[in-house]
Parts: C-alpha cells; structure tokens; sequence
C-alpha cells in the first residue's frame, strides 16, 4: 500500500524559510519520479516543484524558482522541499505526490506576520 506522509508545515514570517518533508513506502522510491504541489484556499491544486527518480532533473514552478529547491535521499525514501525567502502568496495545503496519483494527507504552510 503506498503512503506517503509529509511534514514540517507551520506558521513563519516572509523572508522566513521552512523544509517540508515526505517519506514514501510501499513503492520502490528510487524508481519513482516525486514532486510537491500545493493549493491554497479557493484555488486549484499546483505543481510547485519535480524531481526525478535519481535527481538528474528538477522542474519547478515559475512562482517558487530561485526560492524554493527540491531534493530527495533514496537511502531513506524521502524527498524535500526546502522552501526560502517565504511569501504570504506561498501559504497552502503543500502536498507530496508520489506515483500513479497518489497524494500524502498534506501538512499546512501558512506565512503571515
């Protein structure tokens, strides 16, 4: 059964950084291409960021480059999202997705002052 369960949401100022966290199981991690989406309130579900099964290629939306960055440790089927110089536009439900559509339960970012 594939899961996945992210982590390390919260609240944080803009300029703030935070590193949101997903361990899979019940897949073969490091055959499986990863990525974080996200969706705020009212809005459709995004792509924020994409990498590959062995981290050769990232993609990432127009509105988090140069800010946020994605990575992944296949020794412990996890993939990251570090996310920098924070915006009250970045607050969301992130989302890790994994393959054949599957989603983790999300983990709440909120940027405010």
């Amino acid at each position: 059964q594939v899961q996945l369960v992210e982590s390390g949401g919260g609240l944080v100022q803009p300029g703030g950084s935070l590193r949101l966290s997903c361990v899979a199981s019940g897949f073969t991690f490091s055959n499986s291409g990863m990525s974080w989406h996200r969706q705020a309130p009212g809005k459709e579900r995004e792509l924020v960021a994409s990498i590959s099964n062995l981290s050769f290629r990232k993609t990432y939306a127009d509105s988090v480059k140069g800010r946020f960055t994605i990575s992944r440790d296949n020794s412990k089927n996890t993939v990251f999202l570090q996310m920098n110089s924070l915006k009250h536009e970045d607050t969301a439900v992130y989302y890790c997705g994994g393959p054949a559509g599957y989603w983790g339960q999300g983990t709440q970012v909120t940027v405010s002052s």
